[in-house]
């Protein structure tokens, strides 16, 4: 045991870092490899958190516990003060909320030290979505009955249906899934729930899955999280990215895809079927309308006078599947 403690204590010496915060990072950064990220991407979120947590410890951390809110904001100070590019002070915040969300899933951590922090604008794009044929492709290019094309599948087609975040797909419950009903309850930023219509072929691609694919994946620590990794445990954003990108270079779809991609698909293809703008901000989470009047320049430039128009928002707000 003592040769064990002082392998950590060598290893956090030699890293500049508190043997707490140290192994805490090689075991996210273990996690990481185990889905087979670039090592690329890997050296960049060992570079981005050194340098987090060499500040952190120099600022008196000595375990996770003493990280707080002051040594986030004090790194993103000193990356603006560095006069880096906003898209690097961005990533830097990225692998930070990245490191937070897996010392709070593994249960090392029960608050967010980034929670609140805002990462400087980098040039806002216009939604680029996809048409209702390249949707299509996508969300049929996984096959299969083995549990890993159902969790794959199902997670494709909520994206598209619902067009929920990325952290709110993460944080879905099976409880969340209201099957009669054909509704899906969200837990969206700033703790706001809102209620979306679910189409049919979601919902069918959810109750298979949570019949015949998600038990394979459960272990003794899982909860009710709806969609799990190898582990047991909540998907990632990096696990989710990499089933999206597999998705479309198997339906030969030549552009970059991201959960973001399917959530513009979902509100532009519901104002293309006639959808309320009021609905399209109330089931995309949008607190403020100019958020969501974004997508209108997307759609027929007859359309959005006719959606004004529109009676309801419609019952399934994607195509029927082949």
């Amino acid at each position: 045991m003592s040769k064990s403690r002082s392998s950590v204590s060598a290893e956090g010496e030699a890293s500049g870092l508190a043997p707490e915060l140290d192994g805490a990072l090689e075991r996210f950064l273990a996690d990481l490899k185990s889905e087979q990220v670039s090592k690329s991407t890997l050296d960049a979120y060992r570079r981005d958190l050194m340098r987090y947590l060499a500040a952190a410890t120099q600022a008196g951390a000595r375990g996770l516990t003493d990280l707080s809110a002051k040594h986030a904001a004090a790194l993103v100070e000193s990356l603006h003060q560095s006069a880096l590019s906003s898209a690097t002070i961005a990533r830097n915040l990225s692998s930070l909320r990245r490191f937070h969300d897996h010392l709070l899933q593994e249960r090392l951590l029960t608050t967010d030290p980034t929670e609140g922090l805002s990462p400087p604008r980098v040039g806002r794009r216009d939604p680029d979505p996809l048409s209702i044929d390249e949707a299509i492709r996508l969300v049929s290019a996984v096959q299969g009955d083995d549990p890993r094309s159902l969790r794959d599948r199902a997670m494709l087609e909520t994206l598209y249906a619902t067009g929920v975040r990325v952290s709110e797909l993460i944080s879905l419950r099976c409880a969340d899934i209201q099957h009669e009903q054909r509704l899906l309850q969200v837990s969206g930023e700033g703790a706001r729930h809102r209620i979306i219509p679910v189409g049919q072929a979601a919902l069918l691609a959810l109750s298979v899955y949570e019949r015949s694919g998600r038990d394979h994946f459960v272990q003794e620590t899982t909860t009710d999280t709806l969609f799990l990794n190898a582990q047991g445990r909540a998907l990632s954003r990096m696990g989710i990215w990499k089933i999206i990108r597999a998705a479309a270079a198997s339906a030969h779809i030549e552009r970059t895809v991201s959960p973001q991609t399917l959530r513009h698909t979902f509100a532009v293809h519901l104002l293309e079927g006639g959808a309320l703008l009021q609905d399209v901000q109330h089931l995309l989470g949008h607190a403020d309308m100019a958020s969501t009047q974004v997508y209108v320049r997307d759609v027929p430039s007859d359309l959005p006078a006719a959606a004004v128009d529109a009676p309801s928002l419609p019952t399934d707000p994607t195509p029927p599947r082949p």
